[in-house]
């Protein structure tokens, strides 16, 4: 075997069967009694805790919504009154949907069934405005561009189609990683000179380093990049940058530049904020922050492609189209 291919293989093995042992012993968290103050715990080897399974469900909107202005926070009776005048508890500027003749609930999509962790923000993002920055000249080129260039070949092939429909990766998986409609559970796990996300969306782990490396030669580009994270306190930062000009985060070039932190704040929270950076896409850096809670029940298997016709409907549907079109040009 490649010398290489079977140290990886060493290495994620012991990663993963001396995380289990260890969350064997420290188990999830007991509940904080109301009786004393919540203490972070410490897993074996010394790195606070921050094992479980979590979710990052929200229903607290991206960006803030315009009527809100530079208003960032909301007290707890402006959260309930304002959302008693949101769609299905969910605050901010939201496109109708057309009608759609089934029952949500089926599907899991209905907001309504969603548990989110509390948190009085207005926005993920963070600071006055709480919006993305404005792209720069160069990223409004580009991305004109690009856009003309795809325009009326958004069939010709799977390449064609998002890398979602295509089952590579979505764009909340991240880093960084973003609430969405559905199947937003993650669980953490440590083990020593490791941390291990394995996120419920297309079922992806990605595997974190502690031990100082640097990043990869920059010629090697990732599509969720590399990550390397460090401790400062009781908090994770991950650092990750080497990705591809595919993944395009919002937007973004190969050169995104990702930090997350991840900050224990009870036995039932964490606070995870990420800021993003690329000077070729966005005129300044932004930063986002919401907090996740403890996810009912565990992380079931996600296929993403089974059953799923909508890529070979779609294609083949184009085809059909090109092939009348051309039959009655004959």
């Amino acid at each position: 075997m490649n010398h290489d291919l079977q140290t990886l293989i060493t290495v994620t093995a012991s990663l993963f069967l001396g995380s289990i042992a260890d969350y064997a012993q420290t188990g999830k968290p007991a509940p904080a009694k109301k009786t004393s103050a919540w203490v972070q715990g410490h897993t074996p080897d010394g790195q606070p805790d921050l094992q479980g399974t979590w979710t990052n469900a929200s229903n607290v909107p991206f960006e803030r919504p315009t009527e809100l202005g530079a208003k960032e926070f909301f007290t707890e009776q402006e959260r309930a009154e304002y959302e008693k005048r949101a769609v299905n508890g969910f605050i901010g500027d939201r496109v109708k949907l057309p009608d759609a003749h089934y029952d949500e609930s089926q599907f899991g999509l209905d907001p309504s069934q969603s548990k989110f962790a509390r948190n009085l923000r207005t926005s993920l993002i963070i600071g006055a405005t709480g919006k993305i920055p404005p792209f720069t000249p160069e990223a409004q080129a580009r991305l004109a561009a690009k856009a003309a260039k795809a325009k009326g070949h958004e069939f010709d092939g799977p390449e064609n189609r998002s890398l979602g429909e295509r089952c590579i990766m979505w764009p909340q998986e991240g880093p960084p990683m973003l609430p969405v409609v559905y199947n937003n559970n993650l669980e953490i796990v440590q083990g020593p000179g490791y941390v291990a996300i394995m996120q419920e969306m297309i079922h992806d782990t990605r595997i974190i380093p502690l031990d100082g490396r640097p990043h990869l030669s920059p010629d090697v580009r990732l599509w969720r990049g590399d990550s390397r994270g460090h401790w400062e306190g009781n908090t994770l930062v991950v650092d990750t940058t080497n990705f591809t000009d595919k993944t395009a985060f919002r937007g973004s070039t190969e050169n995104l530049h990702v930090i997350e932190r991840f900050t224990r704040t009870g036995p039932d929270a964490i606070t995870y904020e990420f800021t993003v950076e690329d000077s070729a896409t966005w005129v300044k850096p932004w930063t986002a922050q919401l907090v996740m809670g403890p996810a009912s029940g565990q992380i079931y298997e996600y296929a993403c492609h089974e059953a799923n016709l909508a890529l070979a409907n779609s294609l083949s549907a184009a085809r059909a189209v090109e092939k009348a079109s051309s039959e009655a040009k004959k």
